[in-house]
């Protein structure tokens, strides 16, 4: 059985990335629904509906035992009903995580009484999950979001140019709520870490998931050895999108920093 990672582009192909230099030994499956892609301007019915049918795929066809939803905004939309019905009723022994929570967490640890600034697509902050979760964690902590609608388009269709000037205008009122610390709270911001450090004051620390999720996803297992001990250890790596074009074909090789097959699957 497998680790499948799951998100709603290219993008979480930096976690998966970072996964598998933490994890090497494990074998991998990466779920891009390229088809769908941005999730951040869905409604929630249609981020779940793309989600479970992703999900089935990777337990179904892949025989994944354990899936990690990458994308923000589909697990702040739709893991946990994916938790407590679809997993419940058709594969009450295997396990989907999300992303959510353990960055949340690794924020609180690390950066206790400071204000957060949390960059995000719209479904993802229209959903509240982060201050949500944030008020169990640590209440006395403040955090302010902002929408960031253009950011993914630009990434997975090669608008680099017009990053900076978009990320200025983003970041602009988080930066007046005098902000600590910035959460890059989707798979595709850590790509924007370099035009981030040229704009952002050196005394705002940058939140990436790809140095949280390798190491919390390692500590699960670590925790669950009946899961563990069913998960392959070839090596092996698999990459599906639900489309292809000539464009995800090079960023997919700009983000894991080789060329990469990518296999075009139908949900």
């Amino acid at each position: 059985m497998k680790i499948g990672i799951f998100d709603s582009g290219i993008g979480g192909l930096i976690i998966t990335k970072a996964i598998k230099e933490k994890l090497p030994e494990y074998d991998m499956v990466y779920l891009g629904d390229t088809l769908h892609l941005p999730y951040g301007g869905r409604s929630k019915d249609a981020i779940y509906c793309y989600t479970e049918r992703a999900i089935d795929y990777l337990l179904s066809k892949e025989n994944c035992n354990l899936v990690v939803i990458a994308c923000n905004t589909a697990s702040a939309t739709a893991l946990r009903r994916i938790q407590q019905e679809y997993l419940v009723k058709y594969y009450p022994k295997r396990r989907v995580l999300g992303v959510v929570i353990p960055t949340l967490e690794t924020v609180v640890d690390k950066y206790s009484n400071k204000r957060i600034g949390l960059l995000a697509t719209e479904a993802l902050v229209n959903s509240g999950i982060y201050q949500e979760e944030l008020q169990k964690l640590a209440p006395h902590m403040k955090i302010f979001a902002k929408v960031a609608p253009l950011l993914v388009p630009l990434i997975e269709n090669g608008g680099e140019k017009w990053l900076s000037d978009v990320l200025q205008e983003y970041l602009k009122p988080l930066l007046d709520k005098n902000i600590d610390v910035l959460v890059l709270a989707c798979t595709h911001y850590p790509f924007l870490i370099p035009y981030l450090k040229e704009i952002l004051p050196p005394n705002i620390a940058i939140v990436s998931q790809d140095r949280i999720i390798p190491d919390k996803l390692d500590d699960y297992l670590t925790r669950h050895p009946e899961i563990d001990k069913k998960l392959n250890k070839n090596s092996e790596n698999k990459f599906c999108v639900t489309d292809i074009t000539n464009n995800y074909i090079k960023t997919a090789k700009y983000i894991y920093g080789r060329d990469i097959k990518l296999e075009k699957v139908v949900l």
